[in-house]
Parts: structure tokens; C-alpha cells; sequence
């Protein structure tokens, strides 16, 4: 049975030490727009996709929050998948800004003004855009350090920096600057991840120099600078000296912040106790080697973009965090941040992928909403595009990239709303990115129309690799572009506005956190 929870209830809640996931089901471009500081987005319209993964355990208390618009299907979905501890939080959003309490924009913001911590409290040393261009004409010794993923990092780069995403950077620093005279530049985008990524190579006593960039790559643009595209420069094999090294430096952090390690029969035990306590166990390694082989129900994280968007993989504070790599450096660097952040129970696996079962590939989620599903599908390869209405149901950033010709946009929380606008009497073929959204949403289309429905097997990747032609362009859409928070670069036209706005947010989310008082992050020296 689902209850109510008011929101000076929940603010207590926020500081008890027991499990607690909040989660907020509005479209990610509504809940970017304002929201709790504490709260997880996971929309009604992708909910059956990502809620085990993110609130694994069943008996986990849940706090769902909406814009006061009705809770009762996301309740229902919920229940109906087992949870059993539910409660809806009094007048959603709006009713913990009437309680006094702070509400927030952006997203990822625990982990954002996480790093604006840091570089208060540690005073992590930066420099400018234009010192940086400095060094460069005058032909300096230094080395830049794209703290990304590869794939943000080849969208736009600083010209002569080097991808090492966060987590590998305390593992690959010998070998990319040996030179303990050269200095160590580290950007990502924005803040953050420079912040966080240069602070690892300090924590870690790297003998280099080392400052973050400010504002990123955002900040080289609006200091009129050229950014690099496609660029594919990156970490190679790391030595055993820079290894020896990084294990070494490792060890040092983990004394300094209480990094504990845990073996495989306590990991076992553990996952034996996870109806009880929450369990997430997460490889922080690159991709390739995840789907290489990872021990069997792990997840992919890796160490950078897990301390980024804690959110984005943990959906339930106070819970267990056991972190997996091959040499300990990347999940002890992780863990760290983690404990920092006031993550209180984390510990790193010791020779888990040596001891434990591994599987190759990627992670597949168990949706079994999606494997129940009836309604009859259409091959990439006998699609006839003019011959139905395509209704695409991934982000409209996805749409406007490339999406099969002709077909409209829509969201699936709007699909009443949806078929008002849609071509009348054609039948009706429901796709997505990979096609799991799709198949949720054709049943939802089967109970609100008569029109015939089918599905696209394999969704749009399956279109895309199967060399069909693509769109680009806002050209059909069934509803508003709400359903994700568009980043500066990721909008049209210009965008130095947006992105002093996103700069300017950043910095100042350190005072607002001080205001909401609900997170509040350990004391450890600098």
C-alpha cells in the first residue's frame, strides 16, 4: 500500500542512516528545470528500464515526487514489480519549496557541487584559457589531460590534449608525463571533472605540477579559442614502473580517507544479504574491458563518470558500494572520492576478477515489463516507413541527430496527447534507440487507440545498422522537447550564453548547498 510523506518528514529522513532512495519520476528536462537536491530522476516514461539497477533491492524505502500532477501510475508500476515500501511525497516539488526548503536546477547536482567542495577545500590550483594558450605558443612543458570518456572527448578537445578519463589518470600519469618538470594539465567540458582529476593526481603525491583548467573546454570557446574535433589521441599500455608507481600512490589514499578492502568470501556474503541491505557492485574499468569479462552481475562504471553522476548508477543512499578493477589503483582512486562525498560503506574488492566467475559482453539489464510483451514486431529490413505512422520514442536529441524519414517524435508518459497530432488511420510502428522504451510504449499505444501497433525489432540502432537512411531535424514532433535537459553544447544556435549560465550555476551551487543543509560532506584535511 502506498502512503503519504510530508516534507519536514522527509527532511528528517535525509539525516537518519538508513537506506532511502528518492525518486523523482517527471521527464529529466522538467525535473532539470527544478528539483530536490537529493532527489534521482528516473521519468515514468523509461521507469520499468532503469528502477532495479539504480533501487535494486525490493523492500527499499522509496519516496516518489512529481510536480503535484498524480503519482498513481508510477505507484502502481512500482508495486506491481514488487516494491513494497512506498510513500508519495505531499504536494511533490512544490511542497517542499512551501516547507522553506531549497529546490535545485541542473543535473547530477550532488556530484556538481561536490566538486566546487573540493577545490574550496583543497584549494586545487587552476589556470585560465588563455594561460594555457600561453604555454602553448611559447612551447612549455606541459601535458594536457582530457579527464572525459573518449567519446566526449573526440566531440571537442583542447588542441594537443591527450584523453585519460578520470579514473585512469592516477594509473597512466608516469607514462604521460615522466618528466616530474613537466606540467599536468587536466580538463573536462566544464568544472568537475578538471577539479576532481587534478585533485586525484595531487592526493595521489604525483611530482608533477598540476592544475585543472578552469571552465574546461567551455572556457577555451568563450575565450575565443579553436577546440579540436575528432580527435583520437589517448592512454597506451600502462609500464610496470608507472604501475608499480600508481599502486604505491594508491596505497597512500586509501590510508589518508579510509579506502577499506573486502575479499571474495565477504563479497559473497554480502550478495547472500542483499534482500536485506542494498548491494551495488561496480567495475570502474574502460568499457573494453568490462565487455572483455566482468564478474557475473556487475555493473559498468567507470571511476570518473560513477564520482561525476553518482546518480546516474546509485539510486539508494546508505546502501553498500563494493568497487571492482584489476589492480586496485582505479577502484581505491574511486572510492575515495566516493568516501568524500559521504558515501560511509564502500570498499574495494581485492582479486575478485581473479577469483570470481567473469562473463564477456556488455550488461544486460532484466526488464521483464519488456519480455512480456506481445505486440507483434517489424524487421529493420521490411520496414516501409510511408506505408505507417514511425513513432520514435528516444530522446528528441536523438531524433534531431538522425532518425528513420518521415516519423514523429514523442514521449511516452504523452501519448494521449500524442495521437491528436498523429496521421489518422495508418498503422502504427513504435521505436526507440535499442527498442526496449518501444516495446513498453506499444502496449500503452494498444490500450489508447484501435490503429494496428507493431514494434521495431531492435529499434533504431537496428535501422541504423542496417544502412537505411536517416533524417536529421525537429521535423515531426507529437510533443513538447521536454523530456531531457539540454546542455549547452547539445543546443542550437548560439550557445556562449548558455554556457556562462551553466558556468555561473556551477559556482554557485557551493552557497546553495549550504542553504538546503541536507547534504553535507565529511571533513578530511586537504
Amino acid at each position: 500500500m502506498t502512503g503519504t510523506i510530508d516534507a519536514k518528514t522527509l527532511r528528517a529522513a535525509f539525516g537518519d542512516s538508513k537506506e532511502l532512495a528518492v525518486i523523482d519520476v517527471r521527464e529529466e528536462g522538467v525535473f532539470g528545470r527544478s528539483h530536490l537536491l537529493r532527489g534521482v530522476n528516473i521519468p515514468l516514461s523509461i521507469l520499468e528500464l532503469k528502477i532495479r539497477e539504480l533501487v535494486p533491492r525490493m523492500a527499499t524505502r522509496i519516496v516518489l515526487i512529481d510536480g503535484n500532477d498524480g503519482l498513481s501510475r508510477p505507484a502502481d508500476v512500482l508495486a506491481a514489480a514488487g516494491y513494497s515500501d512506498l510513500s508519495i511525497l505531499d504536494n511533490g516539488v512544490q511542497g517542499w519549496a512551501d516547507a522553506g526548503s531549497e529546490l535545485f536546477s541542473g543535473l547530477n547536482v550532488p556530484s556538481k557541487v561536490f566538486g566546487e567542495h573540493v577545490e574550496h577545500h583543497c584549494g586545487t590550483p587552476n589556470i585560465s584559457a588563455a594561460d594555457l594558450k600561453a604555454l602553448q605558443d611559447a612551447g612549455e612543458n606541459i601535458v594536457i589531460l582530457d579527464s572525459r570518456p573518449l567519446n566526449e572527448y573526440r566531440r571537442m578537445s583542447i588542441p594537443g590534449g591527450i584523453d585519460s578519463p578520470g579514473a585512469e589518470l592516477v594509473r597512466h600519469v608516469r607514462d604521460l608525463a615522466p618528466d616530474p618538470k613537466t606540467t599536468v594539465i587536466v580538463n573536462c567540458a566544464g568544472r568537475t571533472r578538471s577539479i576532481i582529476g587534478a585533485q586525484s593526481l595531487i592526493n595521489a603525491g604525483t611530482p608533477n605540477p598540476v592544475l585543472a583548467l578552469t571552465n574546461g573546454t567551455m572556457g577555451w570557446h568563450l575565450a575565443g579559442l579553436e577546440l579540436e574535433h575528432g580527435a583520437d589521441r589517448t592512454y597506451g599500455d600502462v609500464s610496470q614502473a608507472a604501475l608499480d608507481w600508481s599502486r604505491e600512490a594508491a596505497a597512500r589514499v586509501a590510508q589518508k580517507y579510509g579506502v577499506r578492502c573486502i575479499d571474495v568470501a565477504t563479497l559473497r556474503q554480502w550478495q547472500a544479504e542483499a534482500a536485506g541491505r542494498t548491494l551495488y557492485l561496480l567495475d570502474v574499468r574502460s568499457p573494453e574491458e568490462f565487455e572483455e569479462g566482468h564478474i557475473a552481475g556487475s555493473r559498468h562504471a567507470p571511476g570518473g563518470q560513477l564520482v561525476q553522476a553518482t546518480d546516474r548508477y546509485m539510486g539508494t543512499a546508505n546502501a553498500r558500494v563494493v568497487l571492482v578493477d584489476d589492480t586496485g589503483v582505479r577502484a581505491t582512486m574511486t572510492a575515495s572520492w566516493l568516501i568524500q562525498m559521504g558515501w560511509t560503506d564502500v570498499r574495494v574488492l581485492a582479486d575478485g576478477l581473479v577469483q570470481m566467475p567473469c562473463v564477456a559482453g556488455p550488461h544486460i539489464p532484466s526488464v521483464p515489463e519488456c519480455d512480456a510483451v506481445t505486440v507483434p514486431t517489424v524487421s529493420a529490413s521490411e520496414l516501409d516507413p510511408a506505408a505507417v505512422t514511425v513513432v520514435d520514442l528516444g530522446t528528441s536529441l536523438a531524433y534531431r541527430d538522425g532518425h528513420i524519414p518521415g516519423a514523429w517524435w514523442a514521449i511516452r508518459l504523452r501519448l494521449a496527447d500524442a495521437l491528436n497530432r498523429l496521421p489518422k488511420s495508418k498503422p502504427i510502428v513504435v521505436t526507440s534507440g535499442d527498442g526496449q522504451q518501444a516495446r513498453l510504449a506499444a502496449v500503452d499505444l494498444a490500450a489508447l487507440t484501435d490503429v494496428e501497433i507493431r514494434i521495431l525489432d531492435g529499434g533504431t540502432d537496428a535501422w541504423r545498422a542496417a544502412g537505411r537512411p536517416l533524417e536529421e531535424g525537429y521535423t515531426n514532433l507529437a510533443a513538447e522537447k521536454e523530456d531531457i535537459y539540454y546542455l549547452p553544447y547539445d543546443r542550437e544556435g548560439t550557445i556562449e550564453e548558455a554556457m556562462n549560465q551553466y558556468l555561473t550555476w556551477e559556482i554557485e551551487l557551493i552557497n546553495q548547498i549550504r542553504r538546503d543543509g541536507t547534504l553535507v560532506f565529511p571533513q578530511f584535511a586537504p
